[in-house]
């Protein structure tokens, strides 16, 4: 038997392995027990970094969460909006009704971009993560949000996807679609379902493959196409359900959506750690314990959480414990305006917001019972 001693051994680094040859024949002796160490030992490295990185970012997180007067509404409502949780109704039946447009800060349900005409504003609602608490005044801001059956929520998020994607489908061919899309969306000033996060991911993922199978379809790939009962599984129309849940993208944005975007880990994070931050919780899941504990911890310092489960019950106290405080705080605003108008010193952009304010004092109470 050969001994190191006894021959003359070459290393080459081949990538983040080291292979070691014989001298003469140039057969590779003992290279895969080496390579298999190094990357071994570069796993375990980056498990280590990962650790490392969430639990730093846990430890700030709950920290930065100990709140005072969580159930006192402060001067700007920020509504978390998780997607497929009824939400919308709660925007256009409620929030719509309390505060008027004037007061409803600029680019809702798309990135935030402050609008310095605006600074002032009451109410903040969009699809984006809870980053975005890192750009608003936090001491002034109250938080409310509502959750999902995380079943039903992933049933209704593929059901909303092939929905919008099927629209395209009116266009000859995906390279139509997507340009004359780009046509309309450059020359419309309002926010597109392709603008917000997740559609703006999801959309286009479930438009290139219907028209794939469209596609498909037309050149024969699918002879034998049968009447199915089951509408979640047609593979010859649309991606079945079981292959949407099972892809890397549902897994990335769908599963676990809605801790990652209360924790604010959402592939769309404003805040550039928060990227690795989930890159290693997806990596290594036995991390995801961290995210969760930050989750909960913000869901139980925010001003509201409602259930699309318990959608009555829900929206009642939604209307007890955030709409009488919305009201009280504009009988306030109000009453500010009026004292300013009747001193002759108001502005000409608050008297929009003085008009719109008592409008909503006489109008509202007739539109929302609270009990």
């Amino acid at each position: 038997m050969r001994t190191r001693s006894r021959i003359n051994l070459k290393q080459e680094v081949d990538g983040s392995c080291w292979r070691i040859h014989c001298p003469v024949s140039g057969d590779s002796c003992i290279g895969f027990p080496v390579c298999a160490s190094i990357h071994a030992i570069s796993a375990e490295d980056d498990f280590l970094h990962c650790q490392s990185t969430v639990q730093s970012w846990a430890a700030s997180s709950l920290a930065d969460e100990v709140k005072e007067n969580k159930h006192t509404l402060q001067d700007l409502l920020f509504f978390l909006h998780i997607p497929r949780t009824g939400g919308r109704t709660y925007f256009y039946c409620f929030l719509r009704k309390l505060y008027t447009s004037y007061l409803e800060c600029p680019r809702s349900y798309d990135k935030l971009r402050f609008d310095p005409s605006k600074p002032n504003c009451r109410l903040m609602v969009t699809h984006d993560d809870y980053s975005l608490m890192s750009k608003l005044p936090k001491e002034r801001t109250s938080v409310v949000t509502i959750l999902r059956n995380p079943i039903d929520r992933v049933f209704s998020s593929y059901e909303f996807s092939v929905e919008v994607a099927a629209r395209f489908l009116v266009h000859p061919n995906l390279t139509s679609a997507i340009q004359m899309t780009g046509k309309v969306r450059s020359k419309n000033a309002g926010v597109s379902t392709l603008d917000i996060w997740p559609w703006k991911y999801l959309v286009p993922w479930m438009r290139e493959d219907l028209f794939a199978r469209r596609d498909a379809r037309k050149h024969g790939d699918f002879t034998d196409i049968k009447a199915r009962n089951n509408s979640y599984n047609m593979e010859e129309i649309v991606m079945p359900l079981h292959e949407f849940i099972n892809d890397a993208v549902a897994h990335d944005i769908i599963h676990n959506g809605a801790t990652f975007q209360i924790a604010g880990l959402t592939n769309n994070s404003c805040l550039e750690e928060s990227h690795e931050v989930h890159r290693c919780v997806r990596q290594y899941q036995s991390l995801g314990e961290y995210v969760l504990e930050v989750a909960k911890k913000r869901l139980d310092s925010m001003l509201y959480v409602g259930l699309t489960e318990e959608h009555k019950e829900s929206a009642t106290i939604f209307a007890n414990v955030v709409g009488k405080q919305v009201l009280s705080q504009l009988q306030v605003l109000s009453s500010s305006f009026e004292q300013t108008a009747n001193n002759k010193t108001v502005r000409k952009e608050h008297k929009g917001s003085y008009m719109a304010c008592k409008d909503l004092q006489n109008s509202t109470p007739s539109k929302i019972k609270f009990q």
